[in-house]
Formats: C-alpha cells, structure tokens, sequence
C-alpha cells in the first residue's frame, strides 16, 4: 500500500533525477550510484512535520531480505532529514529493490547487530568508513524489513 500525501522531490536536482528514473525504468536504469557501478535503492518516507512523501537514493545494503538504511549525510556532523522522519514513524516507509515497491518498517539498531551491518555496509559502499573518521558522531543505522 503506498504511502498517501503530496510528493514533494528533493531539492537536488541529481536526486529528482536519479528517483524519477529509477522509478520510471521500473529499476533498470539509474540503479547506481552516479558512475560507480555500485547498486542503489529507493526509500520513501514521510516527512515528520510536513506530512510530504520523500523519496531518496540510498547504497543497497541488503542480507537475507533486510536492508541497511546507513544515515551517513556524507560525514556531516548531523543526521539526515529522513534520519528523524523514520524515528518519527518506522512504519511509513518503502523500498523500490527492482520493478516494484514493497512497504517496509525500519528499527534502529545498535550493538553487535550494529557491528555486523556495519561491516556488510562498508563492504558494499567503502566510503562509509571515510564518512565515519570525518564525523564525531556514531552514523546510526536502520534494518529496513518487508511488512506482511
């Protein structure tokens, strides 16, 4: 079931791109991130005082089914806006892997689950490692799992 209210695309331009692509292609384009080869998603969210969908890209971090949602911002020293909309509510939230969206909920994890998608997320995106040295703060991480 998609999320309901008004779409409002990123303010960067090579984000609206990259979404409306991905999404129009159904997945087959504009599945990587810029010229690296390396596989991106498509996350939806709700805005946590606008009420607005929002959609963005994020590094495909995926095991047995579950995602890692790595709210890096580059090594910015503060979380990303859909950091706090998915604190706000886990449940409103989808995953485009592919043709087709399915809705998710995502949990902040912590300890030695932590650990362990941390090294799957840098092993699939490197710079996060690099992103972590230029912050103070710990990158936090989502689980992204299929609701029924």
């Amino acid at each position: 079931m998609a999320l309901e209210g008004e779409y409002v695309p990123s303010p960067s331009q090579w984000v609206r791109d990259q979404v409306a692509a991905y999404e129009a292609s159904r997945g087959q384009e504009a599945n990587t991130l810029l010229d690296t080869g390396l596989p991106i998603i498509i996350v939806t969210t709700r805005g946590n005082k606008s009420g607005d969908i929002r959609k963005l890209a994020l590094m495909r971090v995926e095991h047995d089914g579950e995602y890692a949602l790595v709210a890096s911002m580059g090594g910015a020293p503060k979380n990303p806006v859909w950091y706090h909309n998915l604190v706000a509510d886990p449940q409103a939230l989808m995953i485009q892997d592919g043709p087709e969206p399915f809705d998710a909920h995502a949990r902040e994890i912590t300890g030695d689950e932590y650990a362990t998608w941390w090294d799957r997320s840098v092993a699939a995106y490197p710079s996060y490692a690099d992103y972590q040295v230029k912050t103070e703060r710990k990158i936090p991480i989502f689980i992204a799992s299929r609701r029924a």
